[in-house]
């Protein structure tokens, strides 16, 4: 329910109960998944020394959120949203338990398969964290709020980005693999009770429910026939999917920087700071005139940061290098984040920001496929330099295809 001063003045987000609820929800969540996620890369890199086996810890995840993810979007716009988060952060909680199991089991300690499937067990059950976030983050705040918001947001997503990855470092050099994998465990559930103690008005459910695909086919033809929406899902994507790197940080710790588990903790964490920074900025001055023009102009550092990075041999260098690049990822989380919010009908918001997780999970799981793939073709250091060459190209090409978005002002989509 949305709190406020008087009858007609809201209050300011960071005074807002269900608003701070539902970040409380958002940061146990990312800390579960980011010290798994962590752990099991490092696990896996030092059973197999393989840049292609990390590459398909990607493709394990994004392939079942695929196939689920459409689905997950029908069910949160036709079930209680509040309900479902929460047992989907229990299926969260299961993927480092059975990993655990798998570390300290002996006969089962270098099952890449059955690791790859607890993997795969996370992107069914993450397919349901995004919609579920965006629908009750409109129940939380006014409209008139929600560029704010969705600042503060994207602070607190950052900051579990920071927090996570460090926390899985630590863990993993100083008590193993398993205390980390325990830790995102006890995370997950503790996720699922604050969902469960979430106080929110949530819609009735639709008076007559359409079928299945047909609900599903509404919410895409709602998306293409956005071009602003499309264009900012698109270009995230498409720069993350061809010129991210951090996928491959294990490999350019351990063969390439000489460092140990540590230190890649608190190098996968810091684009989170330079884009908590981003984010705390646009907080305080929310970014309205000429949006498209920033949006733009962030993700072409994007990829000149990603390519730097790659040649980079020093580990402050490459430290700093990487609060740059999140820092320009940032600006894109904040402003794609905001379009979601003020384009998107109500009684659409599981089905659209299904769409949306679809783009994003492309962008970042099946970005790690292809970067392991190219790695394997091209090299490690190439194969992230022509990643970042094709990112300044999806640049240019989103600023000739979608003259909407090159224009955007968001006052307009108010």
């Amino acid at each position: 329910m949305i709190a406020t001063t008087t009858d007609t003045t809201p209050l300011p987000p960071w005074r807002n109960r269900g608003f701070l609820q539902l970040m409380a929800y958002r940061v146990t969540t990312l800390l579960c998944y980011q010290i798994a996620a962590v752990t099991v890369g490092w696990h896996i890199y030092e059973l197999t020394r393989s840049p292609f086996a990390l590459g398909m810890i990607g493709l394990a995840e994004v392939l079942p959120f695929f196939v689920v993810a459409p689905f997950a979007g029908y069910l949160v716009d036709h079930l209680p949203r509040r309900k479902l988060g929460a047992i989907a952060c229990l299926g969260l909680a299961a993927t480092p338990l059975l990993l655990w199991l798998v570390a300290r089991t002996p006969s089962l300690h270098s099952n890449l398969a059955l690791m790859y499937v607890a993997v795969g067990l996370n992107g069914v059950v993450r397919s349901f964290l995004g919609p579920v976030y965006n629908a009750l983050f409109a129940r939380v705040l006014p409209r008139e709020q929600f560029v704010r918001g969705a600042s503060l947001g994207s602070v607190v997503f950052q900051a579990g980005l920071v927090l996570g990855p460090a926390l899985g470092g630590a863990l993993t050099g100083w008590g193993g693999v398993q205390v980390a994998y325990l830790v995102s465990f006890v995370l997950g559930v503790i996720a699922a009770i604050s969902l469960f103690t979430l106080a929110v008005s949530e819609p009735p459910p639709p008076p007559q429910r359409e079928p299945v695909f047909a609900s599903i086919r509404e919410g895409l033809r709602f998306v293409f026939s956005q071009q602003v929406m499309l264009g900012a899902m698109a270009l995230d994507m498409f720069s993350v999917l061809l010129g991210g790197a951090i996928s491959m940080l294990p490999a350019f710790i351990k063969d390439i920087l000489h460092a140990g588990p540590e230190a890649f903790g608190v190098m996968r964490g810091l684009p989170a700071v330079g884009s908590i920074a981003v984010a705390l900025w646009l907080a305080r001055r929310p970014l309205e005139r000429h949006a498209g023009r920033v949006l733009m102009f962030a993700v072409a550092g994007f990829g000149l940061a990603t390519i730097a990075f790659a040649l980079s041999r020093n580990l402050w260098l490459s430290g700093a290098l990487l609060v740059l690049y999140g820092m320009c990822d940032g600006v894109s989380v904040v402003l794609r984040s905001t379009i979601l919010q003020l384009v998107t009908p109500d009684e659409m918001r599981g089905r659209v920001s299904s769409i949306n997780s679809i783009f994003i999970s492309s962008s970042n799981e099946l970005g790690a496929f292809y970067d392991g793939t190219m790695a394997r073709l091209l090299g490690l250091v190439p194969a992230i330099v022509t990643g970042g060459c094709v990112t300044l190209a999806v640049v240019a090409t989103t600023a000739w295809r979608a003259p909407k978005l090159r224009r955007l002002d968001l006052r307009d989509l108010h």
